[in-house]
């Protein structure tokens, strides 16, 4: 699974990778910072599983804080975006390649409307965000419809002559855009019978709704605490009712990680306080203090980690599954639950086990539900927070 982070230049947009990373990167304030992408690991915040157990987990990858458990996700910054990006504009086919590699995107803007749609900055809430998501929304669209349209007219004729199923066709075409068969199947049942007989409008329309169902996305409303975004984001959220809208401040999640890098406070990502611990200048607890009472107090977090929360579990429908031992939870070491996994939704008990290792999917006998102590066989739907021990022949 990889998470996307996309967004004109200059809203944020590498600040928030960041926040979600602390990967080292380039933070600057003109367009194309971002040339390459950068790769990081952001972390989903779960309520661990541990707490049933009534022990403490020792996890191999990413952490636990006071039973929230921190799961590694591997998130994308991608490459500044202009208008005309489909048509090879700025870094156009670039930025459509690289996105391509995602599985859901959060779009970043600027909620304060300070940035105008070359990504300059201007007069905070002289530009009206919602222009953004249109543009996105437009970039997108007519990337998919280009990538449909190339020997549309041989592709369609060839499908009808064939006698091909329609809907197989179509996903074998954009496969490479993760659309499948079920997806096509389903936008398309109200389209005309016959493929020759769709139009210009209907294929623009397969297009769009082909984009949403393969690349779902949410907005990241950023820089929260300035002016006019409260009443952008409002604006936004009747402007699209259909898309998840997050208010953040990436620039004051950075500063609470770094501050708990350093050892000056102790903070858990997407909760509503912080503890002071260390040494701190009088303007480094004035700076504290303001995010706060402006931020954290007044909204419930910084956004940034509720953003990357439901990119995953609420979009793209993933669930947490601990492989463990009724009889043992912790690995040779003496780690307690050391493993957490990430998957898809519908995942059963046998995706599980191969998911550990091929040969226990290969040589899959049965599963145990370790909470429950019940022996589950391959088929077993798993659900969010399952530990799951594999009985294999190997």
């Amino acid at each position: 699974m990889l998470v996307g982070v996309v967004g004109k230049a200059n809203v944020g947009k590498s600040t928030f990778f960041k926040a979600l990373t602390l990967a080292d990167i380039e933070i600057a304030n003109y367009p194309f910072a971002t040339i390459k992408p950068n790769h990081g690991i952001g972390y989903v915040k779960i309520d661990c599983v541990d707490t049933f157990f009534n022990t403490q987990c020792n996890p191999r990858f990413g952490s636990c804080q006071n039973h929230k458990r921190f799961v590694p996700v591997d998130v994308i910054d991608v490459a500044g975006l202009v208008p005309g990006a489909h048509e090879g504009h700025g870094l156009g086919n670039q930025f459509l390649s690289d996105l391509n590699e995602a599985d859901v995107l959060i779009h970043v803007i600027d909620a304060a409307g300070a940035t105008n749609e070359k990504g300059e900055p201007v007069e905070p809430g002289s530009y009206d965000p919602v222009n953004d998501v249109k543009f996105l929304e437009h970039e997108l669209n007519m990337w998919y419809y280009q990538i449909i349209m190339r020997g549309w007219d041989k592709f369609s004729r060839t499908i009808k002559q064939e006698s091909k199923e329609v809907y197989k066709a179509i996903a074998k075409q954009l496969s490479g855009l993760r659309v499948t068969e079920d997806m096509v199947k389903e936008i398309i049942k109200d389209f005309p019978a016959d493929i020759i007989k769709w139009e210009n409008k209907d294929i623009k329309q397969l297009a769009s709704l082909l984009r949403k169902a393969s690349k779902p996305m949410l907005i990241a409303a950023n820089k929260l605490d300035l002016g006019a975004a409260e009443k952008n984001i409002e604006k936004l959220k009747k402007e699209f009712p259909d898309y998840i809208i997050i208010g953040c401040s990436a620039d004051f999640e950075l500063a609470l990680k770094e501050a708990y890098k350093k050892d000056l406070i102790e903070y858990i990502p997407g909760e509503n306080d912080f503890k002071i611990v260390g040494d701190l200048s009088d303007k480094q607890k004035q700076a504290l203090e303001f995010i706060r009472k402006n931020v954290l107090q007044k909204f419930g977090s910084t956004g940034v980690q509720d953003t990357l929360n439901k990119a995953v579990f609420d979009l793209l429908k993933y669930i947490a599954i601990y492989p463990g031992g009724v009889n043992k939870l912790a690995d040779k070491d003496g780690n307690v639950l050391p493993d957490c996994f990430l998957l898809p939704g519908k995942s059963t008990a046998l995706d599980f086990a191969y998911k550990l290792h091929t040969d226990f999917g290969k040589n899959f006998i049965r599963a145990i539900n370790v909470k429950t102590k019940m022996t589950i066989g391959k088929d077993y739907a798993l659900k969010h927070n399952d530990v799951i021990e594999i009985i294999s022949s190997k």
